[in-house]
């Protein structure tokens, strides 16, 4: 099959959430058929880069546009008077649209997957437009319920009512659009059943494919973690992209609601916030000599293989977090919120453990702290889950499956 692949950012390398998860759709369907890819890239207003080399190496042609800059004003512009949810306009570039039409014009594609409601408005107007692809909306979470879940968390703090009332705006227009996007879609993917039932109750008659979030397992599980060593400090390590606000919201809650009690029972304690643009928010955590903010690295697996509590006190949020796939693959003992771990069929005392109130969460990670033969038990259990579900050699097959029926195979 011909594929192209309509992304938000390249792909490569794969250092956060959706470039991770079509990384390794990419890279494993490239490996039996003929992938396109046409892309943004942040960097690509600033200079014409080359291409990463294991991009150019899996697909037949790639097309860069520079990813569009709006400012504040601009937002407040559309937002004022669009009916449009703002992540419609987020990515939205004439250049961009015309490129990818382009491609659906001028050449023959069995399938065209769109990675995102990002990138939804495209699909949308290349329905109209002539081509012989069949469109894939692969939605990364259920969007609109994001936006209900952050309107309901602002709505119960007063001074956050500011932003409340805006969740709430694009909460309603993102119902409208996500609704429209997937009666446009030939087909839509989810990442969990949660998600699937999500987006179902927005549209009936929609029947989503699940096909999960994976890693490539070994190459986290063959990370050589540090020999154990009395004299380190304890070590708590939270991973992810830090200008998302599931993720600043999940950490502040952390230290403000579990640290300090961490920090009773284990004096030393460390706590790493490893991800790329930290949040203002996270400014105020820098003055704790025990907090550290790394920002953007070149690789989570060293941070993570020093771990010893790996935490997800996710508060916010939708479908399934490629940072617990990372932990589980690196067998580290894992706490997460019900929240965090939403979407992955654990136990809690089996794969990791599971406590949504600041008291618990700070306990389960103190009793960690205090157990290497539990940490380790945990580790190997979250290992075989993972291993045996989540790889992208057990995951792509699936979703070939749903190209297959599409095209009449």
């Amino acid at each position: 099959m011909r594929l192209l692949f309509v992304t938000p950012q390249l792909p490569y390398p794969p250092q956060q959430g959706t470039a991770l998860r079509n990384w390794g759709l990419i890279s494993h369907l490239a490996a039996r058929h003929e992938v396109w890819l046409v892309s943004f890239d942040e960097g690509a207003a600033e200079e014409r880069r080359e291409l990463p080399e294991p991009l150019r190496r899996v697909c037949r042609r790639v097309s860069v546009v520079p990813a569009p800059m709006r400012t504040l004003g601009q937002r407040l512009r559309t937002l004022a008077t669009s009916t449009l949810p703002d992540m419609a306009w987020r990515l939205w570039s004439p250049e961009f649209a015309q490129v990818l039409t382009a491609h659906l014009r001028d050449r023959h594609f069995d399938i065209a997957q769109f990675e995102g409601i990002e990138l939804a408005r495209y699909m949308i107007g290349a329905a109209r437009q002539p081509h012989t692809a069949r469109f894939v909306l692969d939605e990364h979470n259920a969007e609109y319920l994001l936006q209900k879940r952050a309107f309901e968390a602002d709505a119960r703090a007063p001074r956050r009512w500011h932003a409340a009332a805006y969740s709430f705006v694009q909460w309603q227009r993102l119902r409208a659009f996500e609704r429209r996007a997937l009666t446009v879609a030939d087909a839509t993917l989810c990442v969990s059943p949660e998600d699937a039932a999500a987006l179902r109750r927005l549209a009936p008659s929609v029947q989503p494919a699940v096909i999960h979030n994976g890693i490539d397992v070994a190459h986290y599980a063959q990370f050589a973690s540090p020999a154990p060593d009395s004299a380190r400090p304890p070590s708590i390590v939270f991973t992810g992209k830090m200008d998302f606000r599931p993720n600043v919201d999940a950490v502040l809650w952390f230290v403000r609601r579990a640290w300090p009690a961490v920090k009773q029972a284990h004096p030393d304690a460390r706590l790493y916030i490893v991800g790329q643009k930290p949040s203002p928010r996270l400014d105020a955590l820098r003055a704790d000599p025990d907090i550290v903010l790394t920002g953007q690295v070149d690789d989570v697996r060293p941070y993570i293989a020093q771990a010893d509590v790996y935490v997800a006190p996710l508060l916010a949020g939708g479908g399934t977090r490629f940072k617990l796939l990372e932990a589980m693959a690196m067998r580290r003992a894992i706490v997460s919120t019900s929240l965090g771990c939403e979407g992955f069929p654990v136990t809690s005392g089996r794969e990791l453990i599971v406590a949504d109130r600041p008291a618990d969460f700070a306990g389960a990670v103190a009793e960690l702290l205090r157990s290497p033969a539990r940490r380790a038990a945990l580790g190997e259990s979250a290992y075989r889950f993972v291993a045996a579900t989540y790889d992208w050699s057990v995951i792509t097959p699936k979703l070939e499956q749903v190209y297959e029926r599409l095209i009449g195979r």
